[in-house]
């Protein structure tokens, strides 16, 4: 499985208002694995960055007149993604801005989206948290993620929080071998677990109360809801059954 993590930096808000990709910033993984193989440009506009977009990602009008234009760059960006998954933080945004740099190109250039499948990361995380910010800031607090390096945006920087980010979100524990030793993937770091001896003796059992009964089932169902298939619901209904007969 080959996703590409993406982000990019305009000169405004609205292609329909002129404006300009200048930066790209592209992680790449391979079965949930950063691989190295990124992809970063900034671009020339042939336009004027807004102040306002300027004051966001801190890239000024004189750092971009060098650097080359989207024409330029653009076989090679869709070599790179072509046929993976992109993962997208509010995807119209980015995407939106791909496609008129597409058609800016060449008239019956393909849209990104359909070069690759696109995954917003926004749409995911609204699911997961429904009524709480969902900005990539606030999901790096609330799933514990560095980003003290973000003082302005930058696509790179941006996508490579994304990635670990969206590890978080939809891993937490991916593989688990079981034997002697238990290697369990949490999504952003391997950790080896060993199994430890336990005192024989008599064990305190501490039940959950009513509110923490009702949290875990507030949060099996938002993942039913995500993921479409929660194994501890299936396997409920499957006990409940075998019980009624």
């Amino acid at each position: 499985m080959r996703q590409i993590v993406l982000d990019t930096e305009t000169t405004g808000l609205e292609p329909e208002e002129g404006h300009r990709v200048i930066e790209i910033g592209c992680v790449e993984l391979i079965e949930r694995r950063p691989t190295g193989n990124n992809f970063h440009r900034y671009l020339q506009p042939d336009r004027e960055v807004d102040a306002g977009a300027a004051a966001v990602h801190g890239i000024t009008n004189e750092f971009l007149a060098g650097q080359p234009r989207f024409a330029d760059v653009v076989e090679e960006l869709v070599d790179y993604c072509r046929g993976a998954e992109l993962v997208i933080h509010n995807a119209p945004f980015d995407v939106g801005f791909l496609n008129h740099e597409l058609k800016l190109w060449r008239l019956d250039a393909p849209a990104i989206d359909t070069l690759c499948s696109v995954t917003d990361s926004l749409v995911l995380a609204r699911r997961l948290h429904p009524g709480q910010r969902n900005s990539l800031d606030a999901l790096c607090k609330r799933y514990g993620i560095d980003n003290t390096q973000r003082d302005l945006h930058g696509a790179l920087l941006d996508a490579q929080i994304l990635a670990d980010v969206y590890l978080a979100m939809t891993g937490g524990q991916v593989s688990l071998h079981l034997g002697g030793e238990e290697h369990v993937e949490t999504g952003l770091r391997r950790e080896e677990v060993r199994h430890v001896a336990v005192p024989r003796g008599k064990l305190r059992v501490v039940r959950a109360n009513a509110d923490e009964l009702a949290a875990h089932d507030r949060r099996l169902a938002a993942i039913q809801k995500a993921s479409g298939a929660c194994v501890w619901l299936a396997e409920g209904a499957a006990d409940a059954e075998a019980v009624a007969r």
